[in-house]
């Protein structure tokens, strides 16, 4: 029914694409860059825009950034982002969130990697060591600050981050990396693209890398922690089959082992192996740029959850057609259509899967008021159909699959207005609803049993939680000063989220045992939590090759949890576990071949959760301030090659940063050629 189903979807959308005639060419992010002299965006609106002109906050880090970085990771690089927050649980283990809210297994974050949805959806999460993207192929990372499901895709609702590879068709490049490092680190890479003809060209990359994890000075059992390895690759292929029609075919691999934090705080051995397929037809015609995408990607993940070793076969499917269109000089309009089929089995106790349907509209308007004035308004309603079939397990309450045959239907919204004021000040206004859907683990792909004391509980998901809706509004102020090659910004946001979700808990039996069944604990919708703030950041160039960058941000969380539960209790004590205050430093410096740069990221006093203990109810333990240094020194030879010294968290040999691994220096040489 679901091949049928999805088989009857994809011939209409691609019908509708070919009666239509076809999409969007892809975009040479190079030339746009050359064009206006610094990194350029075409993801908000589909007409190229400066991260000041997009209707959305977004900071666009770009090659350049990353390659001066020094760093060996993705959450490394954002941690550096004014707002974003990053929370190193292993060596190769990470989670990542906007201006709040991180917790182990974050799921409030959308990562995209050219378009597609990168996150696992089992658990709703980034496991950032999947991601099959060496970063010397990364032609930019879009980071995009609160709700934007309406521009940017599903359950996109505490950010995005949209990660743009290299494209072959506009870029003959190559690079090939070795880096070797302190506690057993070592990585090789590998991109490299190159063209067929006149109209085929490709790239390819693969990756390997390992090393030791963080010394277990917290007392976790030896059996639940891996020494972090990771081997991946990914082809990118172009065709132009026609002056105006381009054909887009993305493949990649991955296979991963980290010690992973889930998501009630205990560790895990997990292991990862992702693939996936992706094809773009694009082309330009009388009624617009046309675009058709669809994507599978597969993961077996492999975790042990209250000692039970789990394996979860989780297999998405998204088909989707936009069109991009203007109407007169002033309006640029997209419509699209989605439709996306979700399904994982159940674990540790197996026997049933959980699944659901998604179907998507989708509308984008941007209208150039005038040349100083903008306003965008883009829309996006999602019907979502969830189902479940299979066996139950012995001692579950009687309710049978029909109690998962349920339809969640909500909008999303994003508006925003920017006025150019002055050739030099840049004022924008949003407004945005998002949505969180809740993971295939929340809805029922969780079941298991737990002996606490002389006790059996059962551990189950729930079918009828609410999503989680996110409201935000912001307001910013940007101002160049090109007389001293600087620039300033200030943003104020305010913040809701309604139906939070609260973890499971010993502490708190939400099925009452019955003469048929045990007791239950599973996951329930806890009450709001708001937050309001505002960040300031500065940057810019001195004479003699030098720049700097400086951010503060500042937040303050209030839980308000219905009656009946605790927000510290269900793992959601966001007002605690936020630090109200973080920030970055960096200074620089290029002359000729050499290169150098210095990063401070320092995170206020906070509190985090102690470690999983089923005996126990959760609870929270304090995490003073402090601050990861982290830099690179590098020189560059003939023939592209280029040696570089690097290092993280520099200013301690061992780093509290949860309560969880404490994080250690790292030192790292690499070398590297460019062809």
């Amino acid at each position: 029914m679901k091949k049928t189903l999805l088989a009857g979807v994809s011939a209409g959308l691609l019908v509708a694409a070919a009666a239509s005639a076809a999409n969007a060419q892809s975009i040479d992010y190079g030339s746009l860059e050359q064009l206006f002299n610094e990194p350029v965006t075409t993801s908000a609106t589909g007409a190229p825009q400066r991260s000041t002109e997009a209707p959305v906050d977004m900071t666009i880090i770009s090659a350049a950034d990353i390659q001066r970085s020094g760093a060996t990771d993705l959450p490394t690089i954002l941690s550096r982002v004014a707002g974003l927050d990053v929370e190193d649980r292993g060596a190769g283990a990470s989670d990542v969130s906007v201006r709040g809210y991180n917790q182990a297994m974050s799921p409030r974050l959308l990562v995209l990697i050219n378009g597609r949805q990168v996150y696992l959806d089992h658990y709703g999460y980034t496991a950032w060591a999947t991601l099959p993207v060496q970063l010397s192929e990364i032609r930019q990372i879009e980071v995009v600050k609160g709700p934007n499901s309406a521009l940017f895709g599903f359950n996109a609702v505490g950010g995005v981050v949209n990660i743009i590879t290299v494209n072959p068709k506009f870029d003959n490049t190559g690079d090939i990396t070795v880096r070797a490092g302190t506690a057993g680190y070592g990585e090789v890479s590998l991109a490299k693209s190159f063209k067929v003809g006149e109209r085929f060209s490709a790239r390819v990359s693969a990756g390997a890398s390992q090393s030791d994890e963080f010394k277990n000075t917290v007392g976790v059992a030896k059996a639940l922690l891996n020494d972090p390895a990771k081997l991946s690759a990914n082809i990118d292929t172009v065709t132009q089959l026609t002056d105006k029609v381009e054909l887009r075919v993305e493949g990649s691999y991955s296979n991963v082992q980290v010690s992973d934090m889930l998501s009630n705080y205990a560790y895990s051995p997990s292991k990862y192996l992702t693939s996936s397929l992706k094809g773009t037809l694009a082309a330009e015609t009388k009624v617009g740029e046309l675009q058709l995408t669809a994507y599978q990607n597969d993961l077996t993940a492999k975790h042990v959850i209250l000692g039970q070793k789990s394996r979860f076969e989780n297999k998405i499917t998204v088909v989707s057609a936009q069109d991009l269109f203007k109407i007169g000089a002033k309006h640029t309009l997209r419509v699209g259509a989605e439709y996306r089929h979700n399904e994982v089995n159940t674990a540790p106790i197996g026997g049933a899967e959980v699944s659901y349907d998604v179907l998507a509209a989708s509308a984008m308007w941007n209208w150039a008021i005038t040349d100083k004035l903008a306003f965008t308004a883009a829309g996006r309603y999602d019907s979502l159909d969830l189902s479940r079939e299979g066996t139950f397990p012995a001692g579950s309450p009687p309710l049978g699959n029909g109690y998962w045959d349920r339809k969640i239907e909500e909008p999303s919204y994003n508006l925003g207005l920017v006025w150019r004021a002055t050739d030099v000040d840049t004022f924008k206004a949003t407004a945005a609803r998002g949505v969180q859907v809740p993971t295939l683990i929340d809805l029922g792909a969780l079941q298991a049993r737990v002996t606490v004391g002389p006790y059996t509980i059962g551990l189950a998901g729930n079918p009828t939680l609410e999503p989680a809706i996110i409201t935000n509004y912001q307001l910013t102020y940007e101002r160049a000063l090109p007389a001293i090659k600087a620039e300033v910004s200030a943003k104020v946001f305010v913040q809701k989220t309604e139906d939070v979700k609260g973890q499971p808990t010993s502490a708190q039996i939400d099925v009452p045992a019955t003469l048929v069944s045990l007791p239950v604990l599973s996951y329930r919708n806890i009450g709001e939590s708001k937050m309001n703030g505002f960040e300031l950041a500065a940057s810019g160039q001195l004479t003699g090759g030098f720049r700097w960058n400086a951010d503060l941000t500042h937040t303050e969380v209030d839980d308000e949890p219905n009656t009946g539960f605790s927000a510290v209790i269900r793992t959601a004590a966001y007002g605690e576990t936020t630090p109200e205050n973080r920030g970055n430093v960096s200074f620089g410096w290029t002359d000729g071949a050499w290169t150098a740069d210095a990063y401070a990221h320092v995170v206020g006093q906070h509190k985090a959760y102690a470690l999983y203990s089923a005996a126990a109810a959760p609870n929270l333990v304090n995490v003073e301030a402090y601050t990861a240094i982290g830099g690179r020194v590098a020189r560059a030879f003939d023939h592209g090659v280029t040696v570089a010294l690097s290092g993280q968290n520099l200013g301690d040999n061992r780093q509290r940063q949860s309560a969880g691994l404490e994080v250690e220096r790292r030192l790292f040489l690499s070398v590297s050629k460019t062809w």
